[in-house]
């Protein structure tokens, strides 16, 4: 069971979820869910490496690893922090 942070509040997440739903209701903002709007964009503050690598939406959209779609991320394992 991985462990998701979105500022202070912490979630637990399967390993390889995604992390979508969790961010919607936790107030993260979603509109196309498809990785092509960027409204929900988080920054990754910490355990970017537990995370899957950036697709083709995010690059598109000129992402990296510290700045992704919460929509297009799957937390693989470990603990992820991050922040809207």
């Amino acid at each position: 069971m991985a462990k998701l942070y979105i500022d202070d509040e912490e979630f637990d997440v399967e390993d390889g979820a995604q992390i979508a739903e969790v961010c919607e209701n936790a107030g993260i903002p979603f509109s196309c869910n498809t990785g092509v709007c960027g409204t929900c964009q988080i920054e990754i503050l910490e355990g970017a490496d537990n995370l899957n690598e950036l697709n083709d939406e995010e690059d598109e959209l000129g992402m990296d690893c510290n700045n992704r779609l919460s929509c297009q991320c799957r937390i693989l394992k470990g603990i992820v922090k991050i922040t809207y």
